[in-house]
This record gives C-alpha cells, structure tokens and sequence, in this order.
C-alpha cells in the first residue's frame, strides 16, 4: 500500500510540474489520446520537433509522424501549409519542446496541441514506437 500511494503522489507531482510548464494557453493531449488517433483520422498530423538523431535513435517516434526539429521550425514552417486545415500534433522528448512549437504554431494560425510527457511518457505507457532502418 505504501508503495502504491508514493507511486501516486509521484505521479500527481509530475503532472503538477508539467501543467505549470506548458501554461494554461497551450492545449495539451495525452499519450493515449494521440495513439486512438492515428491511422483512424485524416484531420490529424503528427509533428516530432526533436533532433534527427532522437528521432531516429533508440526511443524512436511515434508511427507516422514528420520530423523538424524545433530549431529549424520557424525557417521550415512553410512546409506545414498544406496542413492549415488539420491538428498538428506535436512531440518531443518530455513535452517542453513541443510546448514551444505548439505555441509557436497557434500564433502562425495553425491548430496545434503538445502531447504531454513526450517520448518518455509515450514509452512508459507502452505505446508502439517505429524505428527508423539502418540504410
């Protein structure tokens, strides 16, 4: 029991921390809420806004999503256009990068929200990752 209520309360600080972080003006999806959408909905685009190596290392991504990183999303924004009319999903390692990109893309007009916890939340719950193949 005792085990159980500080896996709890480590939880509940966890999510404390991560809501203080994103702020109230940034819409947020969870993990699981993003995996029920994909390959289900064409109204959804999943943006991962970490490094090439990140995306093609060990963790993964998520099946399906697009790479740019968040340092070149400002520059290479144009190439989410042809997405205007869909939500862009986007994802990074813990959720502190795709917070920056989901309130960057809401200022550019795009419907945009972060998935929380990133990669290590994803992972955690157990959600299938793709790895990109060795060329």
């Amino acid at each position: 029991m005792t085990r159980t209520l500080l896996l709890l309360i480590a939880a509940g600080v966890m999510l404390t921390g991560l809501t203080a972080c994103q702020g109230t003006d940034t819409p947020v999806i969870t993990p699981a809420e993003t995996h029920a959408r994909l390959g289900k909905d064409s109204l959804y685009v999943f943006l991962d806004v970490r490094t090439q190596q990140e995306f093609d290392g060990p963790s993964g991504h998520v099946p399906g999503s697009i790479l740019i990183p968040v340092q070149e999303l400002e520059t290479r924004v144009g190439e989410l256009t042809p997405y205007k009319g869909r939500t862009i999903i986007a994802i990074c390692r813990s959720g502190n990068r795709s917070g920056t990109a989901t309130r960057f893309l809401r200022e550019k007009g795009f419907e945009a929200m972060n998935m929380t916890g990133g990669m290590h939340r994803w992972s955690a719950e157990g959600l299938p990752v793709h790895h990109t193949e060795n060329k």
